[in-house]
């Protein structure tokens, strides 16, 4: 698995616990920059991880909205905190991030859904991501 794919599961992690605790993302990425600075074999993967979160809680509203305007029926606050999560980090790396093609931010929200969401998550998330692409 890349350093990027290990990040963004990170950044899942870090995201859904802030959601699910309703706590501030930044609290959540404070606690878990405490416990990164000893695990120096993970560094690549944690300054990405952070990044993203950094991304997510700058472009929050932005980030919303497109998920909102591009999910068809389905308000932000009945998806599951799983694809809430995976969807703001897929839509900060498609309209923030110049370095992933928006094919690999899709690409490896779908995977990341499949592994922690429901059984129509992948495809949920998939067609919301793929509005938003077309959409620029």
């Amino acid at each position: 698995m890349s350093a990027r794919s290990k990040a963004r599961k990170r950044a899942l992690d870090i995201l859904f616990q802030a959601d699910v605790r309703g706590e501030e993302p930044a609290l959540v990425l404070a606690a878990e920059a405490r416990r990164a600075a000893s695990e120096p074999a993970r560094e690549a993967s944690w300054l990405y991880a952070r990044e993203i979160v950094d991304g997510v809680i700058d472009h929050r509203p932005e980030l919303d909205e497109a998920i909102t305007t591009h999910s068809r029926d389905w308000r932000l606050e009945r998806m599951p905190a799983v694809d809430r999560a995976v969807l703001r980090i897929a839509v900060w790396e498609m309209l923030h991030n110049d370095e992933i093609p928006t094919a690999v931010a899709i690409d490896e929200a779908v995977e990341l859904a499949k592994e922690y969401s429901t059984d129509e998550s992948g495809s949920f998330i998939h067609g919301v991501l793929a509005r938003i692409g077309r959409d620029g």
